[in-house]
């Protein structure tokens, strides 16, 4: 039976090449993503653990002593656990946040993490003093900061920025920007320093006056004597710690930063593994189909082969062994081909929270995607072999394969009615009531859904077809009548080809719904309020917009400016609330405010500006007065102006108040964003202005400055950059469905080799052949891509449901253009998948295609 399969596969290779093609891109999509996650995870989590290994013990505050604000550890500890029995060295650190900037005064840095630390070399007693070096840092040039006006710079930003030991950098650190001498650039460990991220040093003095307080430090690193364990270690120290301090072991800290790392990898491995697994699925109708029709083509052969004395089981064999044959070399190449692409990615797609690393190919990988491959080739052939086998050996012999037509009553159909039904029913129950368990319930019901309508595909296909046929007689008559009949006379040959077209738009479509709907809500929840020319926000973390800030950007010339102060701990009312002071003289040209009722202007009478949605679950209304209270002060406030406003709102506050009334009752609101609105006779919104914006904020990398077209990008691009990764990612699936309509194609002229001969020798020329199979090709191109259209927007709309109750003001958008393009372009693939079966259609000789058999 081996022998009589491999010979089958031999004779038969260039038709099943096609099908070997889509599981190569199967595995390969699989095994690319595996490969590329696990190498990921891996050099993530090497990245984050790397350096703890020099670490023995980690001193660091675990408790704030009676709920007061944390100030960190005395300086003075690290001399004392220096004299622990086994202690080599004691380094204290002091930790935050630094902006670097570049000669042009652009923030530097491709990743998140822009840090700062202190320079702590050890002296001769195995403190920190200014004559050793800092074990955690390997200079490549010049040295540590020494003095409080020098910094020291990682290597790659130096690198980025152009500066070498003796040049001025710019840092802001969320203090005053300063200008700073460059004494040294140095490498350091991983998790002190993260790929595109910066790394600032400098003097323990200068760190604790920018990212704590004088005296104290953030946390002590202690190194182990030969011979002393960490956790030995650990159980000394902690005797001597106060109260509030604690200590961990660094191989210990090493593994929970390595667990975090990995955990971010983890998920977006799981997506590209869930995109291999929709590519492998579509190649299942392919390969499906392929052998459907090669088994058609030998249904002779297999009956002689049962009359020669094999059973119906030793035939299904031989077809089962070719199908493993297939699969498993196809695999094997597909293996080979998406480990080769994983490993261009891994180079090409390095970031700060996705390092580059060495490649990791696993056994459970190998063995898994070539199994994979296998199984899926020998699930998907193990149909049409049953259905071979079903026919009567004589009847075989003495007649041709006659397909089946699709019909209201065939069992195929009513189970494909039922499953759609209820996927249908279990998806609008989803959608509108199954509370928090709706996106799983939506998820089943989709696949219920989906099963069905491609059970439902070959009926569906005439009726469709009879849609087109006007439209189709119009443009091409002669070719359009021939092209719909060729497409009708197989409907499950043709569904099943269309199939996999249905399942890449029905995601492709439904992921253009979700994303439009999402990006058309934060476009409101933004950009639809955001008025000014120009908004200033924190570019790191321990950045802090104060009231000086806001001063400072008044200064620019032709600016009209005011903060977003929020000030908390309010209960209005009687319910807890936020209230954000403004400018309010000047918050009308800075946001738009719709106005449900009152006055703007009320503002500067003291009242206030409630968003409808706070008004309503308080059940406030306009002139209401309502008691105020905020720690030990009290009055009253007047509602002035509700507005229209949502929850989710990135910029518009649920309680808008002048800053003269926040001040009443807060000294010092948390300035969340400065708004600058420019005037148009002073050169409005230009690059003049922008610098001159910049320089009026002290020329500080720490603070941004965004353009309207910034904030957008800032708030909603996110999304965009998602749905182009995953656009990419169906892009595979949709490669492997237009090889499914070549494959088709091409067996199906192999099949019609007479009949096209016979219209070759009625009259129909070679050019009219060839239109005639493209319009087969576009048929069931745009059958596929509408109907999975269909299904996309009806997922779309279903798990746009979802967000509704915790998404105020989300509404579904249809995106026409895009759900127009990706039908467009399945018609594209389609019309190229048949070129090659058009040509060799054309070609067919009439002389030997009139005396086939």
């Amino acid at each position: 039976m081996f022998r009589t399969a491999l010979r089958n596969v031999l004779a038969h290779k260039a038709r099943l090449l096609m099908t070997a093609l889509a599981v190569v891109l199967g595995v390969a999509f699989a095994t690319g993503s595996l490969v590329f996650s696990q190498t990921r995870s891996d050099a993530a989590a090497e990245q984050a653990s790397a350096g703890y290994d020099r670490i023995a013990v980690n001193v660091g505050v675990d408790a704030v002593p009676d709920g007061g604000a944390p100030t960190g550890l005395d300086e003075r500890l690290a001399s004392r656990l220096a004299r622990v029995p086994g202690v080599a060295h004691a380094a204290n650190r002091v930790d935050g946040s630094a902006a670097v900037a570049d000669r042009n005064g652009r923030l530097l840095g491709d990743g998140d993490s822009h840090r700062g630390s202190n320079y702590a070399p050890a002296d001769r007693h195995g403190t920190e003093g200014t004559d050793g070096t800092d074990p955690a840092y390997r200079f490549t040039a010049g040295h540590g900061p020494t003095h409080d006006d020098e910094i020291a710079l990682d290597a790659s930003t130096a690198a980025r920025g152009g500066y070498r030991a003796g040049d001025r950098v710019r840092v802001g650190t969320g203090q005053a920007a300063a200008t700073y001498r460059l004494s040294g650039v140095f490498r350091s460990d991983g998790h002190r320093l993260t790929d595109g991220g910066t790394l600032t040093l400098f003097t323990t003095r200068t760190a604790q006056r920018l990212f704590a307080t004088p005296g104290h430090v953030q946390s002590i690193e202690l190194a182990a004597e030969s011979g002393i364990s960490a956790p030995e270690l650990a159980e000394r120290v902690e005797k001597l710690l106060p109260k509030g301090a604690g200590a961990v072991t660094g191989a210990t800290l090493g593994r929970i930063q390595a667990n975090l790392a990995s955990s971010d990898q983890d998920t977006m491995g799981q997506i590209l593994l869930g995109f291999s697994l929709v590519a492998m699925f579509v190649a299942a109708f392919l390969i499906s189909n392929t052998f459907t029709m090669l088994i058609g083509r030998r249904t002779r052969e297999l009956a002689l082969l049962r009359l020669l004395g094999a059973s119906g089981r030793q035939v299904r064999r031989i077809l089962l062994a070719e199908s493993v044959l297939v699969g498993s070399v196809a695999s094997a190449l597909g293996l080979l081909i998406g480990t080769g692409v994983a490993a261009a990615l891994n180079r090409l797609l390095g970031t700060a929270s996705s390092p580059a690393g060495p490649l990791v190919l696993s056994p459970a990988t190998l063995l898994g995607t070539m199994l994979l491959g296998t199984a899926m080739t020998v699930v998907a052939a193990w149909l049409p072999a049953r259905r071979a086998m079903s026919i009567a050996p004589v009847t075989a012999l003495t007649g041709s394969d006659t397909p089946t037509p699709a019909t209201a009553r065939s069992p195929r159909t009513a189970v494909g009615a039922a499953l759609t039904g209820i996927g249908v029913l279990v998806v609008v129950y989803g959608a509108v009531g199954a509370g928090p368990d709706a996106r799983t319930v939506i998820g089943l019901g989709t696949l219920l859904a989906v099963v069905g309508v491609l059970g439902l595909i070959p009926l569906l296909a005439r009726p469709f077809v009879a849609v087109l046929r006007p439209l189709l007689l119009r443009i091409s008559p002669v070719q359009g009548v021939l092209a719909t009949r060729n497409t009708t006379r197989d409907p499950r040959r043709t569904g099943a080809t269309a199939a996999a077209l249905t399942v890449a738009l029905a995601l492709a479509s439904g992921l253009s719904v979700l994303g439009a709907s999402a990006s058309h809500y934060l476009e409101r929840a933004t950009t639809h309020d955001f008025t000014a020319d120009y908004l200033v926000k924190p570019a790191v973390d321990s950045a802090r917009l104060t009231a000086a800030n806001t001063k400072a950007a008044a200064g620019t010339p032709g600016a009209t400016v005011s903060g977003l102060n929020q000030s908390t701990g309010y209960v209005l009312g009687g319910s807890p609330a936020v209230l954000t002071g403004v400018d309010p003289t000047a918050v009308g040209r800075l946001m738009r405010y719709d106005l449900v009722g009152g006055s703007l202007d009320a503002l500067t009478r003291g009242r206030i500006a409630v968003a409808d949605y706070k008004a309503k679950e308080a059940g406030w209304h306009v002139g209401q007065s309502l008691p105020v209270r905020r720690g030990g002060k009290s009055g009253r406030v007047t509602v002035g102006a509700i507005y229209r406003a949502d929850p989710q709102s990135n910029l518009l506050p649920s309680i808008t108040a002048a800053d003269s009334l926040v001040a009443r009752y807060d000294e010092s609101p948390h300035t969340h964003v400065i708004l600058v609105a420019t005037d148009r006779t002073s050169g409005g919104a230009s690059p003049a202005t922008y610098s001159a914006l910049t320089h009026a904020l002290g020329d500080d990398p720490a603070l941004a400055v965004l353009d309207r077209s910034a904030v957008e990008d800032e708030y909603s691009g996110d999304i965009g950059d998602q749905l182009d990764i995953f656009y990419a990612l169906l892009t595979m699936a949709a490669l492997i469905a237009g090889l499914g309509v070549t494959n088709t194609l091409a067996l199906s002229v192999l099949e019609r080799q007479k009949e096209i001969g016979t219209l070759r020798a009625v009259g129909l020329a070679r050019a009219q052949v060839t239109r005639m199979i493209r319009w087969e090709a576009l048929i069931v191109g745009a059958f596929g891509a509408t109907l999975g259209t269909l299904l996309g927007i009806f997922l779309g709309w279903a798990l746009g449901r979802t967000l509704q109750d915790t998404v105020s003001g989300y509404t579904l958008v249809l995106p026409w253009g895009r759900l127009a393009a990706g039908i467009a372009l399945a018609m594209t693939i389609a019309l190229l998948a048949s070129l090659w079966p058009a040509r060799k259609a054309s070609r067919v000789a009439i002389t030997t295609a009139t005396s086939a058999a």
